[in-house]
């Protein structure tokens, strides 16, 4: 045993997911770097093994019920770890965060600002103290009883839901109502009911129209259904039930995004006309401190909100003061780490998963712990090179208060300041899971295999790369007068044909701009004219649109939120494989169809499980976890459908195979040569192709998506948006991806992407730098142009780090 003071963790036979056996020691109490491509073992490492040892350690010593559970959730696959204190982990969590959530709660500076008002507010003459959850929207005692403190409700008119008066309701006037069958019935219940469903719409009397559309009543009559097509049908009991009853019903409690989608078209969402959209109660919304109410406080940025709260601490009375400087503290590091523009009401849903980290992270730094383990899971993510500098600030600060910081991370000024650097390689899946060096970074320079080892060496010999001549445009999409957020009377212009990056500092409208109101125009004129929607709304006018025959928008966010949705349904690849499996001996012997293969449906899955593979662990107070399923181990299958092989596979272990190995297998059918051949062009052949949707990073949800997009045969102009698909890739991944995006313009389509890479950004044909900083201070267009004419702007901030990468 080493001794209680051995200052390493020291990680012995590591065989998590892909590791083959590692044995690594880390220094503890420094900043510890695990790099490495996409998929070679860095995170099974850090989160895998060494988090996921320490959390189970803590489950160990709590309640002896936590510690049956333990072993349904299993330990990572390692021989022993030493010299390992409690960690905390800041992953790039998956779970999207719920409506409800906000800056304010996830920082829990929402709880200080309450409290300030419950003790030191102004409160009107007479008015009894509130305590401190009746400033919050989210507790009974301060939720305005109308919008149930969401701050808007839901309404409809009739000019949504009958959008053609001229039709009657046979010819399908209320279009709001369900298609098939449950449509049939409104109508067939209304006519039983005396309402005449033949005349058109506008000429039913004005309170039949009203009842029809909004009544609140349930009328039950019974039906006698036309008979049609030689089939009879008997006499039923209908209920009705009114339009704006079943739009809202259907928005609140339908599980299926496309008819919550239907539903939302006929609904407009306004602000609660009781608390004016501030979400609480008149009585909370009575109170004041330095003369505003709480919700005009948490509507301000951060960087605001810190000017107004040390103006009105300064001159108060001593709980004002204590408590203003308590807030004033915890601000500061959230706007310290470039994240002074948020408002505490901005909602958690529109963050970006590295404003959601950040903000996590500047909650740590103020807990005050001390001797644990912090790992991080790509803290840089979605952030400017400017802003990486206060990050490696604050990572330092947790050091010096005597924790370890072990990040996972791809961004090469993050690496060059690591005390230490564990490089796991040489490449991805079964051709990784090795270290390669664990040592200070400058031992990096020594090992030839190492594909990090290029990008922390630059200068090794090789000269600037070439530039390239930029594309020459066929023609311009412009945008004028662009009002969203933070982005005020902008004109902007696309050019169509080449390739585009868009740049600028956090929080300074990229996403606004290319994600919502550029994406928003193209959407609108796909959509056709009627449709103006979200695009026509944000801008006075765009022009050249018509020159693009397609819009595909690529995002980061999941490709299912369940362990059913994986790689290959999500591709398309499994229907492919399942009529394979169907056309085998043993299959048509038995008369298994194709649907016998999938696990989603009863017939061939486990029952178990449900085909889930997994049986989710409910663990009270901590987030629920999912285990092996006790019968099939994670097969899916039930011992049947396993009897039946394909080249010697089971339909498991085909699941089971690596997008590399399935090219192999595959080779000769063309539908799933196509699904992975353009998998491997992304640089995710080392993906499983069951691997479930809740275990890929966002960035590899994204390569996901365009590959899907790459294997369409596709006809006409393209354009494709993109938001950070560099995002979780090693420099050498993105070289890859980069020759994907930049053929996909040589094939005559436009690409722009909203970037932070600058070695992406450096070789764009055309630069859009937004800024100059973020929220109030940024939003408009700083400089635009080639990289060249972009790295010489004086007011732009990414200028010099593109000066950089030009030039490296």
């Amino acid at each position: 045993m080493h001794s209680p003071h051995d200052p390493y963790v020291r990680v012995r036979g590591a065989r998590e997911h892909n590791l083959q056996d590692v044995n690594v020691d880390i220094p503890r109490d420094t900043l510890t770097v695990f790099t490495g491509v996409s998929g070679s073992g860095k995170s099974s490492l850090a989160f895998g093994t060494i988090y996921a040892e320490a959390q189970r350690r803590y489950f160990e010593s709590v309640a002896p019920y936590a510690r049956r559970l333990i072993h349904q959730v299993g330990a990572p696959a390692v021989g022993e770890i030493t010299g390992l204190p409690p960690a905390v982990s800041l992953e790039q969590r998956r779970s999207a965060p719920g409506a409800r959530s906000s800056v304010g709660t996830v920082t829990t500076l929402s709880n200080s600002l309450r409290m300030l008002f419950s003790r030191a507010g102004e409160y009107p003459a007479g008015a009894e103290r509130l305590d401190s959850d009746a400033f919050s929207p989210n507790t009974a005692a301060g939720a305005c009883p109308e919008c149930h403190g969401l701050g808007r409700i839901h309404r409809t008119d009739e000019e949504l839901l009958v959008p053609d008066p001229s039709l009657s309701i046979r010819d399908g006037a209320i279009a709001a109502w369900p298609g098939a069958w449950q449509g049939k019935n409104l109508r067939d219940v209304l006519d039983a009911l005396g309402y005449d469903v033949d005349r058109p719409w506008r000429e039913l009397e004005a309170k039949d129209r009203e009842w029809i559309l909004f009544t609140d009543e349930q009328p039950v009559v019974t039906v006698h259904p036309v008979r049609d097509a030689g089939r009879i049908q008997r006499p039923y009991q209908g209920t009705y039930m009114s339009a704006r009853r079943y739009v809202l019903h259907t928005f609140a409690d339908t599980k299926s995004r496309t008819l919550r989608a239907k539903a939302e078209r006929f609904l407009t969402s306004v602000p609660c006309p009781v608390c004016g959209g501030s979400r609480l109660r008149p009585e909370a919304m009575a109170v004041t401190f330095a003369g505003r109410t709480i919700a005009e406080l948490a509507a301000l940025p951060l960087s605001a909100l810190a000017e107004v709260l040390t103006g009105a601490g300064a001159g108060g009375e001593e709980t004002a003061r204590v408590l203003t400087g308590d807030l004033l503290a915890r601000i500061g590091t959230v706007t310290e780490l470039g994240l002074g523009y948020l408002s505490l009401d901005r909602t958690a849903p529109t963050l970006s998963s590295g404003e959601l980290q950040r903000l996590r992270l500047a909650t740590q730094l103020r807990s005050g712990l001390f001797g644990v383990v912090y790992v991080l899971d790509e803290p840089s993510a979605g952030l400017h090179p400017a802003d990486t500098e206060s990050l490696l600030g604050v990572l330092g600060r947790l050091k010096e208060a005597g924790n370890s910081v072990f990040v996972v991370e791809h961004q090469m000024d993050v690496v060059r300041r690591a005390d230490w650097l564990v490089d796991v390689g040489p490449l991805a899946g079964e051709h990784g899971g090795r270290v390669l060096h664990s040592g200070p970074p400058e031992g990096l320079a020594e090992v030839p295999e190492s594909a990090t080892r290029r990008f922390l060496f630059p200068g090794d010999g090789r000269g600037p790369a070439p530039v390239r001549e930029p594309r020459t445009p066929t023609g311009w999409i412009r945008l004028s007068r662009v009002e969203r957020h933070n982005v005020r009377g902008v004109d902007a212009a696309f050019p169509l044909g080449v390739f585009t990056a868009v740049t600028g500092v956090s929080g300074s409208g990229k996403s606004t701009l290319v994600g919502q109101v550029l994406a928003g125009a193209l959407a609108d004129r796909e959509a056709g004219e009627e449709a103006a929607g979200a695009g026509e709304q944000f801008c006075a006018a765009a022009s050249g649109l018509e020159a693009v025959d397609r819009l595909v928008q690529v995002d980061q966010k999941p490709i299912g939120r369940t362990p059913r949705s994986n790689l290959a349904t999500y591709t398309g690849l499994f229907d492919t494989v399942r009529k394979l499996f169907a056309r085998t001996e043993t299959a048509r012997e038995r008369g298994y169809t194709a649907g016998r293969f999938s696990f989603n449906v009863s017939g061939g899955r486990c029952e178990t499980c449900q085909g889930e593979g997994f049986v989710s662990v409910e663990l009270l107070f901590l987030p629920s976890t999912y285990a092996p399923c006790p019968d099939c181990h994670g097969a899916r299958y039930n011992p049947e459908t396993l009897e039946v092989t394909l080249r010697g596979l089971t339909v498991a272990q085909v699941l089971d195979l690596t997008v590399e190995s399935a090219a192999d297998f595959f080779s000769g059918t063309p539908a799933a040569e196509r699904a992975l051949t353009t998998l491997l062009d992304v640089g995710l052949g080392y993906l499983r192709l069951g691997q479930p949707a809740t275990e890929l990073s966002g960035g590899e949800a994204q390569r996901i998506k365009l590959a899907s997009e790459l294997q369409r045969t596709r006809r006409g102009h393209t354009l494709y948006l993109l938001d950070e698909p560099t995002t979780g890739l090693h420099p050498a991944d993105v070289e890859v991806l980069m020759r994907q995006l930049h053929g996909l313009v040589d094939a005559h389509n436009t690409v722009v992407v909203v970037e932070h890479d600058m070695a992406a950004v450096a070789g764009a044909d055309h630069v859009i730098d937004m800024g100059p900083g973020g929220g109030g201070r940024g939003g408009r267009i700083v400089a635009t142009g080639t990289p060249q004419e972009v790295e010489r702007a004086a007011e732009s901030r990414t200028a010099p780090y593109l000066a950089k990468a030009l030039r490296s």
